[in-house]
């Protein structure tokens, strides 16, 4: 579902380049939820966004979901995007002026893969399906932290991509609400999507499959978790 084929990125900065990934080579099956961790700085972030199609590598190809995103242009890869892998951000991202259901028909609406009316039907479901669906008339201002991050997991599953992708999605949370969120990326994963998630939680090896370090840009370690569902395919 997910394959990294000697990727390379690097930044330009003031005084020379940055690299952030180095010739990293990494294969995920379909279904598996991974953990990704590593010190700040060790490229977790730019790793996901490479998977996403929201930054491109500087050598070596991604292919996701089937597609090499090298191949498209900056349209394609947008329209591909919505379809293909849902995000799911640290502080939420929720459009403030929009309630809880038009954030979540959002995805729809912008890719048109859903009348207004099924549009509206697939987000109350999906509202139901995290737990929020008696918020749906309300503004993110008026919910709380983890009820803002299950609207933007209901968001991210609006389009039912195959890849879902989270950064830090605990990170802004209490220790509960966190459990509860990483409970709820598990259950996306069990019914079959591949979830790649960058975090900082240490409690995650009994919920995920996988745990990916990075560090300085490389992976120094890809360790399956007791009871995972799926071998191993890195490298």
């Amino acid at each position: 579902m997910i394959e990294l084929r000697s990727v390379t990125k690097q930044y330009r900065a003031d005084g020379g380049g940055f690299t952030a990934l180095r010739d990293v080579d990494l294969r995920i099956a379909a279904g598996e939820f991974v953990a990704v961790v590593g010190k700040s700085g060790s490229g977790k972030s730019t790793l996901l966004n490479l998977v996403a199609g929201i930054d491109r590598p500087t050598a070596g190809e991604v292919r996701v979901a089937g597609t090499a995103l090298g191949g498209l242009d900056e349209s394609l890869l947008a329209a591909w995007r919505g379809r293909n892998v849902g995000v799911v951000f640290q502080f939420f991202q929720l459009l403030p002026t929009l309630t809880v259901l038009e954030n979540t028909t959002l995805p729809m609406d912008l890719c048109s893969t859903r009348s207004p009316r099924a549009a509206r039907a697939r987000a109350m479901e999906l509202l139901e399906q995290v737990g929020i669906a008696d918020q749906a008339g309300k503004l993110p201002s008026g919910l709380s932290g983890g009820q803002q991050q299950r609207a933007a997991i209901a968001r991210a599953l609006a389009n039912d991509p195959p890849v879902l992708v989270a950064d830090e999605p605990t990170g802004n949370l209490d220790s509960r609400t966190a459990a509860a969120v990483l409970d709820l990326l598990a259950a996306t994963a069990g019914q079959g999507r591949t979830v790649l998630m960058v975090t900082h939680e240490r409690d995650v090896v009994g919920l995920v499959d996988r745990v990916v370090t990075l560090a300085d840009g490389s992976v120094e370690r890809d360790v399956r978790t007791p009871g995972a569902r799926a071998e191993v395919s890195h490298g």
